[in-house]
């Protein structure tokens, strides 16, 4: 007789993997609505139910696919790191990365298709925002803090205005026809960073 499996059993990272790529890669091609359910299957090479047993929408695994772009990306500083250190040493030494995945042709390719289902799948912005964009916001708000502790960020600093000029100058430049290669996207960055206190 045939032991049913367990439920508990561990998750076949390699199918994870295939199920991320192609839902990125059908995503960035085809836009959210040109990426079902069934279609990631088949380009992964697995069955839907695989798929269903890890994600119940595709909203939700586009927003975990998007992780896989960042893969490169230097992890942030945890609250107590950020809390001990030099703003200025945090971000010089996340520089490059950053201007990496800027200048990636991937990123680009993300920040309009995600921009452009805003409207039409709303559910994929905001489960972006909950599991990528808060967490991060939410570390970036505490960086510029202690570095207005320190004195480097205006004591009257509306943080989250800070945040949204940092983000909103990044994707205006992203989004431009002529992308800007690693160095000059380093140099902006750096540019951008300096302007609200973070770099000297």
């Amino acid at each position: 007789m045939t032991r049913a499996r367990s439920r508990g059993r561990p998750r076949d990272a390699a199918a994870d993997g295939a199920i991320l790529r192609a839902g990125i890669e059908l995503f960035i091609e085809r836009g959210i609505d040109g990426a079902s359910i069934e279609q990631i299957a088949k380009r992964a090479g697995v069955g839907k139910l695989t798929v269903y047993r890890r994600w119940s929408t595709k909203e939700e695994l586009i927003a975990a696919a998007m992780e896989t772009l960042f893969a490169n990306e230097v992890p942030w500083p945890q609250e107590e790191v950020i809390d001990r250190a030099s703003p200025y040493e945090l971000v010089e030494a996340a520089l490059l990365s950053a201007a990496q995945t800027a200048a990636a042709p991937e990123f680009r390719a993300l920040v309009a298709r995600v921009l452009g289902s805003a409207v039409s799948h709303p559910s994929l912005m905001a489960t972006y925002w909950k599991h990528y964009v808060l967490p991060r916001r939410t570390l970036a708000a505490r960086l510029l803090a202690r570095a207005r502790e320190l004195g480097t960020v205006s004591a009257d600093a509306d943080l989250d205005v800070a945040i949204d000029m940092m983000v909103g100058a990044v994707m205006w430049r992203v989004l431009q026809p002529d992308t800007p290669d690693v160095a000059e996207m380093r140099r902006y960055l750096a540019a951008v960073y300096r302007q609200v206190g973070l770099l000297h």
